[in-house]
């Protein structure tokens, strides 16, 4: 049970993340929504073999998600450019600190509607698809773990990195 949690989470967390990284960007010209949602329903269709009804309910989680999420969006991204113009040698800390008070709450906010979101996607699945689910996750994190170790490994042994992968580069350039 955990471990669906995990899953959504996950994926709840990838929507919230694509919120903070489009906080550090100009807002694009159209929403993903509509487009990553499809995907999002495929892969859990691929993993637990939903049926038309639970395809349906999810595509419908997930598109009022989206759009709460984009006009959040677009809100942090106006209070990050708002927050940026305070830059300056004669900054006002009290408009500041809040606008950041702001920010935070709007990222509570979008935090809770993502716990929401969790709990909603959860009671679509039978409880033959949340095992399921949960035992995709355990095999989903054992790989995880394992590249964690191998890139650990590599990051040990590899110190100066740049005499083996670097030397035929080198050579390219040189005629």
């Amino acid at each position: 049970m955990k471990t669906a949690r995990f899953v959504i989470t996950a994926l709840a967390a990838l929507t919230l993340s694509n919120t903070a990284v489009a906080q550090q960007m100009p807002a694009p010209g159209g929403g993903g929504g509509g487009q990553g949602q499809p995907d999002r329903v495929e892969q859990l269709d691929q993993l637990l073999d939903l049926s038309d009804d639970q395809k349906e309910k999810l595509n419908k989680l997930f598109d009022q998600m989206d759009k709460k999420v984009e006009s959040r969006k677009q809100e942090a991204q106006q209070l990050q450019q708002k927050m940026g113009e305070h830059v300056g040698p004669d900054y006002d800390e009290k408009a500041i600190r809040k606008d950041a008070r702001k920010l935070g709450n709007l990222t509570a906010d979008m935090t809770a509607e993502s716990v929401i979101l969790q709990s909603r996607v959860e009671s679509v699945f039978t409880e033959e698809q949340r095992k399921k689910l949960e035992q995709k996750m355990k095999e989903q994190q054992q790989k995880m773990r394992q590249m964690r170790q191998q890139m650990r490994q590599r990051r040990s042994q590899g110190g100066g990195g740049g005499q083996s992968g670097g030397g035929g580069q080198g050579m390219q350039p040189a005629p």
